[in-house]
C-alpha cells in the first residue's frame, strides 16, 4: 500500500476522478470538500463507502479545521478554490481572498506532515491570458511564456491573480511542489457549466432538423479527457524529476473549432442538426492549447483518448446520470 494522499476540492470533477486513479494505484485517500460545487451524488457515495477513502467536510478558510486532518499525508493536490465565470464575476474579491488563504492555510498544513514528498497545486490555463491579449505568444504554449496580467478593473481577472499568486506561494514556500495548468479537461461529473456539456444538452432537446445556438463558433480548443489528464497527474506525483516545475495539463492536439465539436456532440447524440452561430464569449480566447512536450517527455506519457471517443464516454454518463436519470452534476 503506497502512503495516504489529500486531495482538497474532493469532491469535484478533477478531484473525485484522481481519488479514483489514486485508489487504483493503492493509494489510501482523504477527500475534503465543502460541497460548494462539488455534490454527493451516488459516485461520490460509492467513492467515499471505500474503506481506503476518508473525507470530511472541513472549512478549509479557517487554519485550525485545516490542521486538525492530521500529520499522516505524503503528498497533498490543493484543488479547492473558487472557480467558474459566473462565480467569479460576481464574486471577485471573495476570489482574491478566499483563494489565497485557502492555500496558505494548506501549506501551512503541509509543512506540518512527517514524511512529506511532494504538493502539487492547481493553477489554470487562464495565467497566459494576458500575454495572449498584450503581447501574442506560441501556440500551442510552453509553461515558460512569460505572464502578464489582464486589466485589475475586471472581475475575471481576480481569478487569474489568485492562481499566479498561487503558484507564486509555492515556489516561495519551501516545500517539494509541482504546479500543473489544467487546459480544458473534460468527462463524466463535471458540470453543465462548460462546452461540452452544454452542446450535449442541447442536442439532447433538440429535434431532428433543429437549429442549435452555438457561441464562439470559430475559436479554436484543444480538449483532454479525464482519465488521461489523472493519470498524468498520478505520474507528476511520482516522478521526481518534476518536483519545482510547472506543467501543463492537457492535450496539444487536434485542435478543433468550437463549431466542429458542436457536431461531434451531435453526432454522437445520433440527432441531424444545424449550427445558429452566435456572437463570441466575453473574454473568450480565440486559440487555446497546451503544447506538452515537457510533461510528455518528462512523465513517459501521450493522452490515450481520441476526442471522438472521449466525447460519446461523456454522453453516456450524462444521459444516463442526468438527462434520462433525472440526478445532478457539479454545481
Amino acid at each position: 500500500m503506497n502512503g495516504r494522499v489529500l486531495i482538497t476540492g474532493g469532491a469535484g470533477f478533477i478531484g473525485m476522478h484522481l481519488a479514483r486513479c489514486l485508489l487504483a494505484a493503492d493509494y489510501k485517500v482523504t477527500l475534503v470538500d465543502n460541497h460548494a460545487r462539488g455534490i454527493r451524488d451516488q459516485d461520490f457515495e460509492e467513492l467515499i463507502s471505500v474503506p481506503a477513502v476518508s473525507f470530511s467536510e472541513v472549512d478549509l478558510l479557517n487554519l485550525d479545521s485545516v490542521c486538525a486532518l492530521g500529520s499522516n499525508f505524503c503528498a497533498i493536490f490543493h484543488l479547492a478554490a473558487i472557480i467558474g465565470v459566473s462565480h467569479v464575476t460576481k464574486r471577485p474579491y471573495e476570489v482574491l481572498v478566499q483563494n489565497t488563504r485557502m492555500l496558505d492555510n494548506v501549506l501551512t498544513l503541509a509543512r506540518d506532515q512527517r514524511d512529506f514528498s511532494r504538493f502539487l497545486f492547481a493553477s489554470t490555463s487562464e495565467v497566459y491570458a494576458g500575454t495572449l491579449q498584450y503581447f501574442g505568444m506560441s501556440i500551442p504554449t510552453p509553461e515558460n511564456t512569460p505572464l502578464a496580467m489582464t486589466a485589475l478593473d475586471q472581475p475575471r481577472t481576480s481569478y487569474m491573480i489568485s492562481k499566479i499568486m498561487g503558484e507564486a506561494m509555492c515556489q516561495q514556500s519551501g516545500l517539494p511542489f509541482t504546479i500543473f495548468r489544467p487546459h480544458n479537461v473534460y468527462g463524466p461529473r463535471m458540470g453543465m457549466a462548460h462546452v461540452i456539456p452544454e452542446q450535449l444538452r442541447k442536442a439532447w432537446e433538440s429535434s431532428p432538423g433543429d437549429t442549435v445556438p452555438v457561441y464562439s463558433v470559430d475559436h479554436r480548443r484543444t480538449f483532454c479527457f479525464i482519465d488521461d489528464a489523472v493519470e498524468m497527474l498520478k505520474r507528476m506525483l511520482e516522478v521526481d524529476s518534476v518536483k519545482g516545475m510547472v506543467l501543463n495539463l492537457g492535450v496539444s492536439s487536434p485542435e478543433v473549432t468550437i463549431g466542429e465539436l458542436a457536431r461531434i456532440c451531435f453526432q454522437v447524440v445520433g440527432k441531424q442538426l444545424e449550427i445558429g452561430s452566435l456572437t463570441p464569449t466575453t473574454g473568450s480566447p480565440e486559440r487555446r492549447a497546451p503544447d506538452m512536450s515537457t510533461v510528455a517527455r518528462l512523465l513517459n506519457y501521450e493522452s490515450k483518448v481520441s476526442l471522438k471517443d472521449g466525447v460519446e464516454r461523456t454522453w453516456t454518463w450524462y444521459r444516463n446520470n442526468v438527462f434520462e436519470g433525472g440526478g445532478r452534476t457539479a454545481r
